[in-house]
């Protein structure tokens, strides 16, 4: 099967929203970043939602820890081996590479963005934007993305399936790194936007690529003309 016959990983029905809601992702990524530039102290949004999630009893601390995890090293790769050994069961390579370079490049860009912004928490670990938020948001992304061309769903259905995704997986890394001190809700924020902008552009690309080397194979199994 040739990488034009294999099944894209960003369906031709949810690119024309993804686009541009990858663009705003992106450009709150940037607004925060300028605004919590070189600070060491939470915001008012910052200070409220911290107020209300900090403190948590025992119970929730031990839901937040398993969350914490599933954005440690140990857990993250336990999810991508996970979901790679499914994608290459069911013969689809191609969301295989997805799987790694949809989180890989989400969680890269913020180490490649905490030491530009310097946002700072816990005596000067470097907190903006949240790599774990943005591991599990695109890990749901990724996964939501392949579920939705399999399913053949539509535009409006695929997209709500992505962008609930999203949410619920930001949604409880978030929760879990506030109510652990580890981050600024804001940094989770911006996590989230992170894969929210760099997921959709990352499957592009991958199905660019499969397309060119799929053309490019075709072409050379191709008889020359006598």
């Amino acid at each position: 099967m040739t990488g034009r016959s294999a099944p894209v990983v960003l369906p031709l029905s949810l690119r024309a929203w993804l686009g541009p809601i990858a663009a705003l992702a992106a450009l709150v990524v940037v607004v925060l970043g300028a605004l919590y530039a070189g600070d060491s102290e939470p915001g008012t949004a910052d200070a409220r939602i911290r107020a209300a999630v900090e403190g948590v009893g025992p119970q929730a601390r031990y839901v937040a820890l398993a969350m914490d995890f599933l954005g440690e090293p140990v857990g993250a790769a336990a999810l991508v081996v996970g979901a790679v050994t499914g994608c290459l069961l069911f013969r689809r390579p191609r969301a295989a590479v997805l799987v790694v370079a949809g989180t890989g490049a989400s969680v890269a860009t913020t180490k490649l963005l905490k030491p530009l912004v310097g946002r700072a928490i816990h005596e000067g670990s470097l907190s903006y934007p949240s790599g774990h938020t943005a591991f599990l948001t695109a890990f749901a992304l990724v996964v939501a993305l392949l579920a939705a061309g399999r399913l053949g769903l539509g535009r409006t259905a695929g997209t709500s399936l992505v962008l609930a995704a999203a949410l619920a997986a930001g949604a409880a890394m978030g929760w879990a790194q506030v109510a652990l001190s580890a981050h600024y809700p804001t940094d989770t924020l911006g996590g989230w936007c992170t894969a929210l902008a760099v997921v959709p552009a990352t499957a592009w690309l991958v199905d660019r690529t499969a397309d060119r080397l799929g053309g490019r194979m075709a072409d050379a199994g191709r008889p020359e003309p006598r």
